[in-house]
């Protein structure tokens, strides 16, 4: 490792700057055994945990020591996005009800990005609004959806498409959790590391390509210093552009395709990170036909997702008007004018773009499909 890593044991501290909505983000090994450090943002009688039945066995007896002396309820829900749904949510809801829980009460959620999203989505709905607190289980989440305030449920025909910008009390990032991650888990999560230093952080680009290895080999300080720094982008990004007006879209790099993907194969048939890491290839691709990337450029982006162990080539049974129709139900897109968010050059993206329609069919149709 080099001078930019940190030493695995310490925890470090992040703050997302949001006026008085502003937060921490705790990143460290074994922070679930710290019940001090949830306790310090938990003042009510009343707590739910939301988990789901992969990582309950884990780590939910563990969470729930810490509120002993509390009101406590968890709701268990099956694991997958294809249960990132109103249904879902609608399941949250009920026991919150019957429990008679107060608009005091603090919901957490206790998992990858699905559990994230749906339960802050939740929290932002019941009596309109309740404290939650985000404690993510997967790479993914620890370094891109637990932090900002995006939360959702999907819709047959469009994910994310229902949900509301609500922010958490806190975001504790316990990384002892990456050490039951699946492999294929692991390398999802990179997709949404690699994107920050596509975006924003050229240097953060070249450390990913000299250590990709040793985050697959779940190196502890490379995995410490990749989910720090990817927090650190998310956290500037977010603090400048809390609703997505301007620099945040940014974050969204390679998601109106790998929506697309999502939405046309099924929820759950690939992995949202897969989806986003084809994306990603997708959009170097468009950029390079604008102009801006170099052939060069958009083989280093492509071998090291591929060195991530992440797919970089679209599915065959979605052809060119497939992705079109699933792209056209996107949150960018204005007055039907499908708009995207492309790269400049390896470490700057662009805003929101109009893009020319035809250049856009000739990466659909002949991207990856040689």
């Amino acid at each position: 490792m080099n001078e930019q890593t940190q030493d695995s044991t310490e925890m470090r501290t992040l703050t997302v700057e949001l006026g008085d909505r502003s937060y921490p983000i705790y990143i460290g090994q074994g922070l679930l055994d710290q019940a001090e450090l949830l306790l310090r943002h938990v003042n009510s009688r009343q707590v739910m945990i939301v988990t789901n039945e992969t990582v309950a066995p884990l780590y939910l007896d563990k969470l729930k020591q810490a509120f002993a002396d509390r009101q406590l309820a968890t709701v268990i829900l099956p694991d997958g996005e294809s249960y990132k749904t109103i249904d879902s949510a609608m399941m949250v809801f009920d026991e919150l009800l019957r429990l008679k829980f107060s608009r005091s009460a603090h919901l957490i959620a206790l998992g990858g990005g699905v559990i994230g999203d749906l339960t802050g989505f939740a929290a932002a709905c019941y009596q309109r609004g309740v404290p939650f607190i985000q404690i993510p289980t997967t790479l993914l989440s620890q370094v891109d959806s637990s932090v900002g305030g995006k939360t959702a449920v999907n819709h047959p025909r469009g994910k994310n498409m229902i949900g509301a910008f609500f922010q958490p009390k806190c975001v504790i990032a316990d990384m002892s959790t990456l050490d039951t991650l699946p492999d294929r888990e692991l390398a999802a999560g990179l997709a949404e590391v690699i994107k920050y230093g596509l975006i924003r952080d050229p240097a953060f680009f070249v450390w990913l390509e000299a250590h990709i290895d040793g985050l697959l080999a779940r190196d502890s300080e490379a995995l410490a210093y990749a989910v720090e720094q990817s927090c650190r982008n998310k956290a500037e990004v977010v603090s400048a552009d809390e609703r997505e007006s301007g620099e945040r879209a940014m974050l969204n790099l390679g998601h109106t395709f790998g929506h697309a993907v999502e939405t046309g194969l099924g929820y759950g048939e690939v992995l949202h990170g897969e989806a986003i890491a084809i994306g990603t290839c997708q959009a170097a691709d468009l950029s390079r036909r604008l102009g801006w990337l170099s052939e060069d450029d958009v083989a280093r982006i492509v071998a090291l997702l591929q060195r991530a162990r992440l797919p970089v080539t679209p599915p065959p049974v979605l052809d060119a008007e497939a992705f079109l129709e699933h792209m056209a139900v996107d949150k960018k897109n204005v007055e039907g004018q499908l708009r995207l968010i492309l790269l400049e050059k390896i470490g700057r993206a662009t805003l929101p773009m109009p893009v020319d329609i035809g250049l856009l069919r000739q990466t659909l149709q002949t991207y990856g499909r040689q």
